[in-house]
């Protein structure tokens, strides 16, 4: 399916808050966070079945009551797109975001790639979470994230089953060079991809003519935190976008169960700087405007656009 034009660029929001940062600029950009437990990441689908899951120690719950209550203390609201695994699971923990004045957003059901489902299979696992979460929060489930932003090239018909089954804005895209994912050749900014759905891709720096990953996971613990906060700052300055960060709740987790047997890649990946993880959030928070995606972006996407199934997406 070819993706139709862009929007226009978004434009910055309301006034700054005190920070304890100068050159933060006056940009609310969206939180995010994706509510997956420690054991359910793709890089350990070789190693821990899906069929034992439930034979697991689940922490997701008290790694995101952590996380509510940094961005309380932060004043900064969020995004979390939740799997509707956990959401069956821990039903007072959807209700507790939601009373805490974020919103709630899908990652759907069962944690699987959307690149690895037939268009029935997807369809049937994002139908399930939108289904749950909307049934234990009472109230509409607008967003999608993709786990392992696995929409790309191969499975653009996604954009139109995410349409179909009342979705208006999905997070599922990085455009970035990457082992595991990534569609680089995608516009940076948001984006229609029909008349109905808008894509909103994380956020990368153009430098050196390629997209630089600026927008958190295992890269926001790897590089140093003053490197990533220019990167943001020079998002918002530069590209006057407003910026998507994401992290998981098992990033905080240092007491999270090490899983034996994985290859060093992955170890590294999964558990680098974990330790510094909830002082750079902190920093972060405090640093930064921090908002809701679907306040950011939704409503400032309904300038009418023209599309068209034969015109590629223009850069913004």
């Amino acid at each position: 399916m070819p993706i139709t034009k862009s929007l226009p660029p978004l434009s910055a929001a309301a006034a700054p808050r005190e920070r304890s940062v100068a050159l933060a600029p006056a940009i609310t950009n969206a939180l995010t966070i994706d509510v997956e437990d420690y054991f359910q990441v793709s890089a350990f689908a070789p190693y821990i079945r899906r069929s034992d899951w439930d034979t697991r120690e689940c922490r997701v719950e008290r790694n995101v009551h952590r996380i509510l209550d940094l961005m309380d203390a932060g004043r900064a609201k969020g995004t979390f797109f939740t799997l509707g695994w956990i959401a069956e699971r821990y039903p007072q923990l959807v209700r507790e975001i939601v009373a805490r004045g974020h919103e709630l957003a899908s990652h759907g059901h069962g944690h699987e790639r959307a690149s690895d489902l037939s268009e029935a299979a997807f369809y049937e696992d994002i139908r399930r979470a939108k289904a749950v979460l909307e049934d234990l929060a009472g109230l509409e489930v607008k967003g999608y994230r993709a786990p392992s932003f696995s929409i790309g090239t191969g499975n653009l018909w996604a954009f139109d089953t995410l349409a179909r089954a009342g979705y208006r804005y999905s997070s599922s895209i990085y455009p970035i060079r990457h082992d595991h994912y990534g569609m680089p050749d995608s516009p940076r900014f948001a984006y229609r991809v029909n008349e109905q759905l808008l894509e909103i891709p994380v956020t990368t720096l153009r430098l050196f003519k390629r997209n630089l990953p600026s927008s958190g996971g295992g890269y926001f613990r790897l590089l140093p935190y003053a490197l990533s906060r220019w990167m943001l700052n020079k998002v918002n300055a530069d590209d006057q976008e407003a910026a998507i960060f994401y992290f998981h709740p098992w990033e905080i987790d240092q007491g999270q169960p090490r899983i034996p047997g994985i290859d060093m890649k992955t170890r590294f990946r999964h558990y680098v700087n974990i330790a510094r993880m909830e002082r750079r959030l902190q920093q972060l928070l405090a640093d930064f405007r921090w908002g809701r995606m679907d306040e950011i972006f939704l409503a400032r996407a309904a300038a009418p656009v023209t599309f068209g199934r034969d015109t590629a997406p223009m850069p913004i």
